[in-house]
């Protein structure tokens, strides 16, 4: 992984120029006021070949100025001048040790040569202990590349779950955490696979990850391989009811829409308790259009899970479809009060105050609905895949009003 890291030059600059006291001299001539003055004005502009130049010259009339070197650090760091960086970071903090900012740059600089042991301690403080907010994503992003090259995946795991909560929605984080989770996921199951290739572990982490690429015959296949070794194993007859689902809707062959009525009524023999496969039957009952039957359905589930959400949003679907929209606004008030991103909860809720007579409250939901949905307009229609459920949806022909 390589980390851009122009934004720590440009922060350091930025930082070090506000300190900086470049030396005057009495007497005007002295060149050293020229080359300060020059190279700010060149620094200032971004031309920073010239201002290079100047503090050189400075660097050589007043080499025990540390902020001097500390500036020449930076424009070398600048320069992808990596070494010369790190050697007027020494020299700066041989003069003043407690110069802010210079073992941040001293550890981003040290990574980016590859020394990446000689980095991470250095990195680590940058990231763990200073208040700076840049400079806690810049030594926190270089800490993902020396994790990372060191083998160190644990800690490169560490790390990106901080800088994710620190940075929720900086691209940059989520991109490179992003490769880092994935990598780790690949690394543990890759040992999965050396340390147990035959055992069941393996089997369903075959089948997991043959589902997510769609590839559902191969699913099948390892998911029932599972069965084989243990019959009563929790939560395989779900998800290979899931599987069925997925390939139903790509095939419209009811063979697999039955297949997955068969496997979701099987793990409930093996878990009474598994709220997920309930509530797929409920909803297959709902789409075939057995109202009353879904209705009991989403009922009993909800008897154990109150809170599912999803469940609450189909049974007011289902008194919707028998023309009893007073009872759906109980359902579909607590659906909406749970999730109030819920798209559908919203609209099925206008529709159900509409139907029972409340037309403000109608209008206020509506107008929720009318809020997410403008806000993000792509998730009228929650994909089937989503989550671990099926999500309710709002029919094609539905309207904002």
């Amino acid at each position: 992984m390589k980390v851009q890291s122009t934004g720590a030059c440009t922060l350091v600059l930025g930082l070090l120029l506000s300190s900086i006291a470049a030396p005057r001299c009495a007497a005007q001539e002295d060149p050293s006021n020229r080359y300060a003055d020059e190279g700010r004005s060149a620094l200032a502009a971004g031309r920073f070949g010239e201002a290079r130049m100047d503090f050189e010259q400075l660097a050589k009339l007043h080499p025990e100025v540390a902020e001097v070197h500390a500036t020449l650090a930076a424009i070398y760091f600048k320069l992808r001048e990596y070494r010369l960086a790190v050697n007027s970071i020494q020299a700066a903090q041989k003069i003043k040790p407690g110069l802010p900012r210079l073992d941040s740059l001293l550890g981003l600089s040290l990574a980016e040569m590859g020394r990446f042991g000689e980095a991470q301690p250095h990195l680590e403080k940058g990231f763990k202990q200073t208040a700076d907010t840049d400079t806690r994503r810049m030594c926190g992003l270089q800490l993902l590349r020396v994790y990372s090259n060191t083998g160190r995946d644990a800690d490169a795991v560490e790390a990106s779950l901080q800088l994710n909560k620190l940075f929720p929605d900086d691209p940059e984080v989520l991109y490179h955490t992003g490769r880092i989770y994935g990598n780790y996921a690949y690394v543990v199951m890759m040992k999965l696979h050396d340390k147990a290739p035959n055992s069941i572990w393996m089997l369903q982490a075959q089948g997991e990850a043959n589902e997510a690429q769609k590839d559902y015959d191969a699913a099948i296949i390892a998911f029932n391989h599972v069965l084989e070794l243990d019959p009563r194993r929790p939560g395989i007859h779900y998800r290979l009811g899931r599987v069925f689902q997925a390939r139903y809707r790509d095939t419209a062959k009811p063979e697999d829409r039955d297949a997955a009525a068969r496997e979701f009524n099987a793990e409930l023999a093996v878990d009474s308790g598994n709220g997920n496969a309930a509530y797929e039957i409920a909803v297959m009952d709902q789409q075939a259009g057995d109202f009353e039957k879904a209705r009991a359905d989403f009922e009993q589930v909800l008897e154990r899970f109150p809170d599912f959400e999803e469940a609450l949003v189909g049974l007011g679907g289902v008194y919707l479809d028998l023309q009893k929209p007073q009872d759906a606004v109980a359902p579909l008030e607590r659906a909406a009060k749970i999730n109030r991103q819920d798209e559908v909860a919203w609209y099925r809720l206008a529709q159900a105050e509409r139907g029972a007579g409340n037309r403000a409250a109608a209008q206020r939901a509506m107008a929720e609905f009318q809020k997410l949905h403008t806000s993000t307009p792509s998730t009228l229609h929650k994909p089937a895949e989503a989550g671990d459920v099926t999500p309710q949806q709002i029919p094609s022909d539905a309207k904002s009003e």
